[in-house]
């Protein structure tokens, strides 16, 4: 049969109505975010991760979640190492690092991974300590020879790091053995090591204990530790990490709001006397607000580590935060 011009005009239209269709259809399939049944999050409690304490006792974040009309169900990764934490963010096995170092985010980063900062989490240099049996170590001259243990590519890394450095020294003039925290101060103990680097609830246990502190992180590392999540991750579940950093001012709210009660969960959860968690709770700024002072740290920490070999490529700090 012979089109008619009518005809001819006639189809035209229907295909190009179908296009138009098929079009509208492709961009509202791809503009709907995926549904999030399942988040994991990384749990970790020390140095003194009070907001991830209360988080979890309370189960803050699943209720934010049903609150919003979604059933989530929070999976929670107990992983300390900062390198083993954004191997796993980028394996896809973690969602969100809720509570990395500020060198973990930057060695990764410097790696080409795909990692940004959501907020930020604590700040807290006075925390990050430096101990020793021998009392007369009180430079880092008395530290040349010395076995000094602590968990290598984190904060504690970069105080040990640039207290060497502020005395022309170099992680070479000292025998450094790369262990958590708790085995740090196992080896302390057991006077297999000469110096730990300790932070937290084990630091003031070790300061009780009568350790000669050698130093702490002040004017050495920002000790800044954030929130952070993939790109891809932020892309995909925007309106979900809304609903998640809403429940972190919840918490912030609950611990100022009620004080006494979250000390002594803090206490209970970490084994310690109630003072002794409101004695360390000082030397922490909890804010998620991110500043431009913590810009600036992350890029202090990028610029220290590419100067001391710690990465060999240079990082751009600003990118790294989601505007």
């Amino acid at each position: 049969m012979k089109l008619t011009k009518s005809m001819k005009n006639k189809l035209t239209a229907v295909l190009a109505t179908g296009v138009l269709m098929t079009s509208m259809v492709g961009c509202s399939s791809t503009s709907k975010e995926a549904e999030l049944t399942d988040l994991t999050i990384t749990h970790v409690t020390s140095p003194l991760n009070v907001p991830s304490i209360i988080q979890k006792t309370n189960n803050v974040f699943a209720d934010e979640f049903k609150a919003n009309g979604k059933d989530v169900t929070i999976n929670y990764a107990e992983i300390t190492s900062g390198a083993d934490q954004t191997q796993a963010l980028a394996s896809g096995d973690v969602d969100v690092l809720y509570a990395v170092g500020g060198t973990s985010v930057i060695s990764a980063a410097a790696n080409g991974a795909d990692i940004k900062i959501l907020n930020m989490y604590s700040r807290s240099p006075e925390a990050f300590c430096m101990y020793s049996h021998d009392a007369n170590i009180k430079s880092a001259q008395d530290l040349k020879g010395k076995t000094i243990v602590g968990p290598a590519g984190t904060n504690l890394h970069q105080l040990l790091i640039a207290y060497l450095e502020k005395a022309g020294m170099t992680i070479e003039d000292v025998n450094f053995v790369n262990m958590a925290i708790p085995d740090a101060k196992a080896a302390l103990d057991g006077k297999s090591a000469d110096v730990a680097l300790l932070a937290g609830p084990t630091a003031y246990k070790a300061g009780q204990q009568g350790y000669n502190l050698v130093t702490n992180g002040k004017g050495l590392t920002d000790a800044v530790i954030a929130v952070a999540v993939t790109e891809k991750f932020y892309n995909e579940h925007k309106e979900d990490l809304e609903i998640f950093m809403n429940a972190e001012e919840n918490i912030i709210k609950y611990i100022n709001e009620n004080h006494e009660e979250a000390m002594e969960i803090v206490a209970k959860e970490l084994d310690l006397e109630k003072s002794a968690v409101e004695e360390m709770y000082k030397q922490y700024d909890f804010n998620m607000e991110t500043t431009d002072a913590d810009i600036k740290a992350f890029q202090n920490v990028a610029d220290f580590m590419l100067k001391t070999g710690m990465i060999e490529n240079e990082v751009n700090a600003e990118e790294l935060f989601i505007k």
